[in-house]
């Protein structure tokens, strides 16, 4: 049966790897649309909790939707737009359950200026820009580029991203008029106009933050008493119930003639449209190409994928809770979300920290909330645009503040202190360059920075040095702490010879390689000149517990070093033959 088993193997070659390449095309398949894999199992069960969860969830997303559109400097409709094509898509192609996609206060704090420049239009662009890098990176599983933006300069460019937001609302709080270019010009504009402070704005916008933080310390319960799943519930939609008071309260006092507030006017009603994004722009009385587009967004085509990435990427692993994230699925996910979302007028998107807190808190168990979610909101662009006309312009800055104050990581300088202060320089370099130029710029500066200290600490490694008597032989013992690179070889031949300079004896140098994984020519060179700078010293070099694959190229550059390795057990028995003829070093 064996011999017969073998031949039918040997004769059907072909057949064997097409099945084998059949089944691999459908867990392929599967893999990148992952809706293949849960919607045939899904049940009513799931989709009760689904729904709850997808509800609970929209109230959260139309008034932040709405809110970062205004920070972006769009109409409000452009916020739910983005929330609604974002869930939608993320059902198909999403592999994290939980997280919602949509438009974030960084997303809008990135296209802000380029709104500002060119009008709406550039936005529903970057959006699209945005989807097309960000795909063909996760088709070309480039998911690895992210991790060389290390966590102190993420939390330097969130931090500032948090600061940026809440003091550009700062002048809407107080009922201030006028957009706010950057973090010192909405200081400035608030220092200049306090004069022009509006009482009641000011009032409701205090408030409305009063509220919402009482409202997000409600020590309600999921599967408590009625009270509190309650008061769990309110407590979770927060921000709409903050909203709702504001429309309720502007809506009664403007339908009897007085308007205490500035609110947020005309919202464009009815579904999304569906048209390409625009490759040209139409500002004033010139008219801008997409070169010309290109160029006005310069390195925002780069910045908004990969702050993009980071985010969704972030939040994924975050509330995976044990399972393993694929981040080029996620990127090809986030990537098609953004740009079907150009189709329909959005703004760029990425996963929110907070929208997604809110759906695992409410049980979602599929990507269906997405769609229930979807489904809000598409109902809220279609009758409720009226309603949120009357929305205060001061409560939405308190929903926006108050956000971005729990965004602030407050704790994350005395961590990086106790851990590794050196961490603290890329942090602090990231978050004021963000301050003073901006957030793309002061991005790239960290960054920049963090590969300057990579650099430095890959050549100047942790390197042992110390002399050692063993039985009686004095030897000097060198242990580089760390994998060498070419500068770190040339570091470590300059300590060596320094240390041996300082002293008469010839003694012996070990140098062990434990912690050494691979080498290249210019590591193999360097070693080579220090086993000849020794020789002609009369100290003789020796290499102890190498890996092979460093050993191997080092003795092809120069097979004189051979019988310079050695992988006994213990540095005594490297010169037991030293030792037992009683060698002493010679003085020089």
């Amino acid at each position: 049966m064996a011999y017969e088993r073998r031949s039918i193997e040997e004769t059907t070659p072909l057949l064997g790897r097409n099945v084998e390449s059949g089944l691999n095309l459908k867990q392929y398949i599967i893999r990148r649309i992952p809706i293949l894999e849960w919607l045939p199992r899904y049940n009513l069960s799931k989709f009760l909790q689904d729904f709850l969860a997808g509800l609970t969830v929209g109230l959260t997303v139309i008034p932040q939707g709405i809110a970062y559109a205004i920070i972006a400097g769009l109409p409000a409709q452009y916020g739910l737009y983005s929330s609604f094509m974002g869930c939608f898509v993320y059902v198909v192609f999403g592999s994290c359950k939980e997280i919602t996609v949509g438009p974030t206060a960084i997303m809008a704090l990135l296209s802000q200026s380029h709104v500002i420049n060119l009008g709406a239009d550039v936005a529903v662009l970057l959006c699209f820009l945005s989807g097309c890098v960000i795909s063909i990176m996760g088709l070309l599983h480039l998911g690895f580029l992210v991790e060389f933006v290390s966590m102190p300069v993420i939390s330097g460019f969130t931090n500032a991203a948090a600061i940026i937001i809440g003091t550009s609302q700062l002048g809407t709080l107080l009922g201030l008029t006028g957009k706010s270019d950057s973090f010192i010009d909405a200081v400035v504009k608030v220092a200049d106009h306090l004069n022009d402070i509006r009482l009641w704005d000011t009032v409701l916008g205090v408030c409305s933050m009063i509220l919402l933080v009482g409202l997000k310390k409600l020590r309600g319960k999921k599967n408590g008493t009625w009270w509190q799943k309650l008061m769990w519930v309110t407590s979770l939609a927060r921000n709409a119930v903050v909203v709702v008071i504001g429309i309720i309260l502007s809506y009664s006092l403007f339908s009897h003639g007085i308007k205490p507030f500035r609110i947020t006017g005309n919202i464009t009603k009815g579904l999304p449209p569906f048209a390409p994004p625009p490759f040209s722009i139409v500002k004033g009385n010139k008219t801008y190409d997409f070169k010309e587009i290109v160029g006005e967004l310069g390195s925002t085509t780069i910045s908004v994928p990969l702050i993009a990435i980071l985010e969704s990427i972030a939040i994924a692993k975050a509330f995976a809770k044990g399972k393993t994230v694929d981040a080029n699925q996620e990127m090809l996910a986030l990537g098609l979300c953004n740009i079907f979302g150009s189709f329909s007028r959005s703004m760029p998107s990425t996963g929110s920290f907070t929208r997604t807190a809110v759906n695992n808190a409410s049980g979602v168990k599929t990507p269906m909330g997405g769609v229930i979610t979807g489904c809000f909101v598409l109902l809220a662009c279609g009758l409720l645009t009226s309603t949120f006309e009357y929305i205060p312009k001061a409560t939405l800055a308190a929903v926006i503040i108050v956000a971005m104050y729990y965004m602030v990581e407050f704790k994350i300088f005395s961590v990086l202190w106790r851990t590794k202060k050196i961490d603290l320089i890329p942090l602090t370099v990231t978050l004021f360059s963000c301050l003073a130029i901006g957030p793309e710029y002061g991005m790239i500066a960290g960054i920049a920075v963090n590969l300057i200290l990579l650099l430095y600490f890959a050549a100047r490694p942790g390197l042992l040095i110390e002399e050692r008597v063993i039985d009686g032989l004095k030897i000097l013992f060198v242990s580089p702490k760390q994998s060498l690179s070419y500068p770190a070889a040339e570091y470590l031949r300059e300590q060596v010879m320094s240390w041996c300079d300082r002293r008469a004896e010839t003694i012996p140098v070990i140098v062990e390689g434990r912690h050494v994984v691979r080498i290249d020519a210019t590591v193999a060179k360097n070693l080579a000149l220090l086993s000849t700078d020794l020789k002609a010293r009369e100290q003789k070099l020796m290499f102890w517990n190498w890996c092979e694959e460093p050993r191997r190229t080092l003795i092809r550059y120069d097979a004189t070093l051979t019988m310079s390795f050695r992988n006994s057990g213990s540095i005594a028995q490297v010169f037991s033959a030293e030792i037992a003829s009683s060698h002493v070093p010679r003085s020089t």
